[in-house]
Protein backbone atom coordinates (compact mmCIF):
# COMPACT_ATOMS: atom_id res chain seq x y z
CA UNK A 1 0.00 0.00 0.00
CA UNK A 2 1.42 3.42 -0.98
CA UNK A 3 1.81 6.30 1.46
CA UNK A 4 -1.15 8.07 -0.12
CA UNK A 5 -3.32 4.96 0.19
CA UNK A 6 -2.22 4.53 3.82
CA UNK A 7 -3.08 8.14 4.54
CA UNK A 8 -6.53 7.84 2.94
CA UNK A 9 -7.16 4.62 4.87
CA UNK A 10 -6.16 6.24 8.19
CA UNK A 11 -8.33 9.27 7.50
CA UNK A 12 -11.25 7.01 6.61
CA UNK A 13 -11.08 4.82 9.73
CA UNK A 14 -10.67 7.86 12.00
CA UNK A 15 -13.23 9.98 10.14
CA UNK A 16 -10.75 12.87 9.99
CA UNK A 17 -11.33 14.23 6.46
CA UNK A 18 -13.62 16.96 7.76
CA UNK A 19 -11.10 17.93 10.45
CA UNK A 20 -8.38 18.44 7.83
CA UNK A 21 -10.64 20.62 5.71
CA UNK A 22 -11.79 22.64 8.69
CA UNK A 23 -8.26 23.24 9.98
CA UNK A 24 -7.05 24.20 6.50
CA UNK A 25 -9.78 26.80 6.06
CA UNK A 26 -9.78 28.17 9.62
CA UNK A 27 -6.03 28.56 9.87
CA UNK A 28 -5.65 29.65 6.27
CA UNK A 29 -8.18 32.38 7.02
CA UNK A 30 -6.22 33.32 10.16
CA UNK A 31 -3.00 33.59 8.16
CA UNK A 32 -4.60 35.71 5.45
CA UNK A 33 -6.32 38.07 7.90
CA UNK A 34 -3.16 38.41 9.99
CA UNK A 35 -1.08 39.34 6.94
CA UNK A 36 -3.81 41.69 5.74
CA UNK A 37 -3.86 43.38 9.14
CA UNK A 38 -0.09 43.74 9.32
CA UNK A 39 0.21 45.08 5.79
CA UNK A 40 -2.58 47.61 6.28
CA UNK A 41 -0.96 48.64 9.57
CA UNK A 42 2.35 49.24 7.79
CA UNK A 43 0.58 51.08 4.98
CA UNK A 44 -1.02 53.45 7.50
CA UNK A 45 2.22 53.93 9.44
CA UNK A 46 5.04 56.27 8.73
CA UNK A 47 7.41 55.04 6.06
CA UNK A 48 8.94 51.67 6.94
CA UNK A 49 11.50 49.83 4.85
CA UNK A 50 10.30 46.86 2.83
CA UNK A 51 12.88 44.65 4.56
CA UNK A 52 11.42 45.46 7.98
CA UNK A 53 7.88 44.81 6.73
CA UNK A 54 8.93 41.47 5.23
CA UNK A 55 10.75 40.43 8.41
CA UNK A 56 7.82 41.32 10.67
CA UNK A 57 5.30 39.56 8.41
CA UNK A 58 7.55 36.53 8.01
CA UNK A 59 7.99 36.31 11.79
CA UNK A 60 4.22 36.37 12.24
CA UNK A 61 3.74 33.76 9.48
CA UNK A 62 6.27 31.39 11.05
CA UNK A 63 4.71 31.88 14.49
CA UNK A 64 1.25 31.10 13.07
CA UNK A 65 2.63 27.98 11.39
CA UNK A 66 4.41 26.71 14.49
CA UNK A 67 1.40 27.47 16.66
CA UNK A 68 -0.82 25.57 14.24
CA UNK A 69 1.47 22.54 14.15
CA UNK A 70 2.07 22.31 17.89
CA UNK A 71 -1.47 23.03 19.08
CA UNK A 72 -3.08 20.63 16.61
CA UNK A 73 -0.56 17.87 17.30
CA UNK A 74 -1.05 18.06 21.06
CA UNK A 75 -4.85 18.24 20.93
CA UNK A 76 -5.30 15.67 18.16
CA UNK A 77 -2.92 13.20 19.82
CA UNK A 78 -4.98 13.43 23.01
CA UNK A 79 -8.25 13.01 21.06
CA UNK A 80 -6.96 10.01 19.08
CA UNK A 81 -5.64 8.29 22.24
CA UNK A 82 -9.00 8.86 23.91
CA UNK A 83 -10.89 7.48 20.90
CA UNK A 84 -8.59 4.44 20.72
CA UNK A 85 -9.06 3.82 24.45
CA UNK A 86 -12.85 3.93 24.07
CA UNK A 87 -12.68 1.55 21.12
CA UNK A 88 -10.51 -0.84 23.13
CA UNK A 89 -13.00 -0.68 26.01
CA UNK A 90 -15.93 -1.38 23.70
CA UNK A 91 -14.14 -4.30 22.04
CA UNK A 92 -12.56 -5.52 25.29
CA UNK A 93 -9.23 -6.03 23.55
CA UNK A 94 -5.81 -4.43 23.14
CA UNK A 95 -5.59 -2.66 19.77
CA UNK A 96 -2.02 -1.34 20.06
CA UNK A 97 -0.86 -3.37 17.04
CA UNK A 98 -3.92 -2.58 14.91
CA UNK A 99 -4.57 -0.21 12.04
CA UNK A 100 -6.59 1.92 14.46
CA UNK A 101 -3.57 2.38 16.73
CA UNK A 102 -1.39 3.16 13.72
CA UNK A 103 -3.93 5.77 12.60
CA UNK A 104 -4.09 7.20 16.13
CA UNK A 105 -0.32 7.80 15.92
CA UNK A 106 -0.14 9.12 12.35
CA UNK A 107 -3.30 11.15 11.84
CA UNK A 108 -2.42 13.78 14.49
CA UNK A 109 0.84 14.50 12.65
CA UNK A 110 -0.97 14.92 9.33
CA UNK A 111 -3.58 17.18 10.89
CA UNK A 112 -0.84 19.19 12.61
CA UNK A 113 1.03 19.68 9.33
CA UNK A 114 -2.11 20.88 7.55
CA UNK A 115 -2.98 23.11 10.50
CA UNK A 116 0.47 24.72 10.41
CA UNK A 117 1.00 24.82 6.67
CA UNK A 118 -2.29 26.58 5.92
CA UNK A 119 -1.49 29.90 7.62
CA UNK A 120 2.20 29.72 6.71
CA UNK A 121 1.63 28.89 3.04
CA UNK A 122 -1.10 31.47 2.58
CA UNK A 123 1.00 34.10 4.36
CA UNK A 124 3.98 33.38 2.12
CA UNK A 125 1.80 33.77 -0.98
CA UNK A 126 0.61 37.14 0.28
CA UNK A 127 4.20 38.26 0.89
CA UNK A 128 5.30 37.37 -2.67
CA UNK A 129 4.94 40.92 -4.08
CA UNK A 130 7.02 42.30 -1.22
CA UNK A 131 9.86 39.87 -1.94
CA UNK A 132 9.63 40.54 -5.66
CA UNK A 133 9.84 44.28 -5.14
CA UNK A 134 12.65 43.87 -2.61
CA UNK A 135 14.83 42.09 -5.19
CA UNK A 136 14.11 44.72 -7.82
CA UNK A 137 11.27 43.19 -9.83
CA UNK A 138 8.97 45.94 -11.06
CA UNK A 139 5.28 45.49 -10.21
CA UNK A 140 2.30 47.24 -11.85
CA UNK A 141 1.13 48.49 -8.43
CA UNK A 142 3.06 49.20 -5.20
CA UNK A 143 4.00 45.98 -3.36
CA UNK A 144 1.88 46.60 -0.25
CA UNK A 145 -1.20 47.15 -2.40
CA UNK A 146 -0.37 44.05 -4.44
CA UNK A 147 -0.10 42.04 -1.20
CA UNK A 148 -3.51 43.34 -0.09
CA UNK A 149 -5.04 42.31 -3.43
CA UNK A 150 -3.55 38.80 -3.07
CA UNK A 151 -4.81 38.55 0.53
CA UNK A 152 -8.33 39.54 -0.52
CA UNK A 153 -8.26 37.11 -3.44
CA UNK A 154 -7.12 34.22 -1.20
CA UNK A 155 -9.76 35.05 1.40
CA UNK A 156 -12.39 35.05 -1.36
CA UNK A 157 -11.10 31.66 -2.62
CA UNK A 158 -11.29 30.18 0.89
CA UNK A 159 -14.93 31.27 0.93
CA UNK A 160 -15.48 29.68 -2.48
CA UNK A 161 -13.96 26.44 -1.13
CA UNK A 162 -16.32 26.54 1.87
CA UNK A 163 -19.28 27.16 -0.40
CA UNK A 164 -18.40 24.12 -2.51
CA UNK A 165 -18.03 21.94 0.60
CA UNK A 166 -21.38 23.10 1.98
CA UNK A 167 -23.11 22.76 -1.37
CA UNK A 168 -24.22 26.40 -1.30
CA UNK A 169 -23.53 29.28 -3.67
CA UNK A 170 -19.77 29.52 -4.03
CA UNK A 171 -20.10 33.18 -5.02
CA UNK A 172 -22.15 34.08 -1.96
CA UNK A 173 -19.76 32.20 0.31
CA UNK A 174 -16.77 33.92 -1.28
CA UNK A 175 -18.39 37.32 -0.88
CA UNK A 176 -19.17 36.56 2.79
CA UNK A 177 -15.52 35.82 3.58
CA UNK A 178 -14.46 38.85 1.56
CA UNK A 179 -16.88 40.96 3.61
CA UNK A 180 -15.14 39.81 6.81
CA UNK A 181 -11.81 40.92 5.33
CA UNK A 182 -13.20 44.32 4.34
CA UNK A 183 -14.69 44.82 7.83
CA UNK A 184 -11.31 43.86 9.33
CA UNK A 185 -9.47 46.32 7.07
CA UNK A 186 -11.98 49.05 7.91
CA UNK A 187 -11.60 48.50 11.66
CA UNK A 188 -7.82 48.67 11.36
CA UNK A 189 -8.08 51.87 9.33
CA UNK A 190 -10.49 53.50 11.81
CA UNK A 191 -8.57 52.44 14.92
CA UNK A 192 -5.22 53.46 13.46
CA UNK A 193 -6.53 57.00 13.10
CA UNK A 194 -7.27 57.33 16.85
Amino acid sequence: MSLLQHTRFHLRITGSHHILRRYFVVNGFDGALTMLGLIIGFLLSSSTSLTVIINVCLGAAIALGMSGISSAYISETAERKRALGKLEEAMVTDLQDSAHADAARRVPLLIALVNGFAPLGISLLILTPLWMSNIGISLPIPPLYAAIVIALLLIFLLGVFLGRIAGISWLRSGIQTLFVAVVTATLIYLLAGL
